[in-house]
């Protein structure tokens, strides 16, 4: 999906199943199946987007990638090493290079230490600085995210919800990782806050050549912030492609349906929006074949059937080159 010279991140075939707890004399209940068979590539200084509706494993899919929750199978290859394979020494070791940007910039802030003190912990933990230096180096960071460098000396509760994330944005910058995970980085965040949270990802990233997996709902900031994007139904991607392609011509029904949901500031606009019929099956029992059958407007018997491979189905000319469009879909 990426050239293999280029390549950062290779996910390949991962899966999360959960176990569902047996209640006494009860039959025992299916897995649930929250991240099924997901392939996919990020290339240095890339930012590949997984968005979807809620429920259909894009923080699974993120968090796996870093193990913080660990997967049921599969292969997560960092610069070609798997890290899935590695000992938990090992990863701790490797955690300088992937870094996570939570969603709740309240709750992912311990409201014990200043702010200075969250942003020096990886540097205490992996570094061999000392305290002048650290602080020093505290500083700096503060001053890439648009912090004043006196914060140091502040608790979390005395910033406001774009500082607070701003100061999770500087700790996961400590390391000078080479991938950060953004968990739906803005959501919780007012909109005229987003636009400078997201700048300030795309200002840091042109400057540092950081690689960004981004999870998020909001297909604005999706589409301001991306390079490819992923469209996870269900515990599998559907759809992939660069930003350019996927927005102006989806290929997959269920990115049709999600894009024409997006509101248009245009009262008269003759754009028709789509509605998606039934609710989200239950992971725990997937329907057979495609999982998007029981709700498309395409489906045929072959759907019911048989599951359509995530299989290039066009190439197109994307700001980086030549990209590939990936679908999942026997129609499209």
């Amino acid at each position: 999906m990426t050239s293999s010279t280029n390549t950062l991140l290779r996910v390949e075939g991962l899966r999360k199943h959960y176990s569902s707890p047996r209640r006494w004399l009860s039959r025992p209940q299916p897995p649930v199946q929250a991240v099924d068979d997901v392939s996919f590539t990020v290339a240095r200084g890339e930012t590949l987007s997984l968005v979807g509706e809620s429920g259909c494993g894009k923080t699974t899919t993120a968090k796996s990638v870093m193990r913080l929750i660990e997967p049921t199978s599969g292969s997560v290859l960092l610069d070609g090493e798997d890290l899935l394979k590695l000992s938990p020494s090992q990863m701790r070791q490797r955690r300088r290079d992937v870094q996570i940007i939570f969603q709740d910039p309240y709750a992912s802030l311990s409201p014990r230490l200043k702010a200075g003190e969250i942003v020096a912990e990886p540097l205490k933990n992996f570094g061999k600085q000392s305290a002048a230096e650290r602080r020093e180096r505290v500083q700096w960071l503060f001053s890439k995210v648009g912090l004043r460098p006196e914060a140091v000396d502040k608790y979390p509760h005395e910033f406001s919800g774009g500082q607070r994330q701003r100061l999770g944005i500087a700790r996961a910058l400590a390391m000078q990782p080479k991938l950060i995970v953004c968990d739906e980085p803005v959501s919780a965040l007012d909109v005229s806050v987003q636009a400078q949270v997201v700048n300030l990802l795309m200002d840091l990233q042109t400057e540092f050549g950081i690689a960004y997996l981004f999870v998020a709902h909001d297909l604005s900031v999706v589409r301001h912030i991306s390079h490819r994007v992923a469209v996870m139904y269900l515990g599998r991607i559907v759809e992939l492609a660069d930003r350019d392609t996927l927005f102006s011509a989806p290929r997959h029904p269920y990115t049709q349906i999600l894009l024409s949901a997006v509101p248009v500031p245009n009262p008269r606009s003759p754009a028709q929006r789509m509605l998606l019929q039934g609710d989200p099956p239950s992971p725990a029992n997937p329907p057979s074949g495609c999982r998007f059958h029981t709700r498309c407007p395409l489906a045929q018997p072959v759907c019911k059937e048989q599951a359509p491979p995530l299989s290039v189905r066009a190439a197109s000319a994307g700001a980086d080159g030549g990209q590939e469009h990936w679908v999942a879909c026997h129609f499209r």
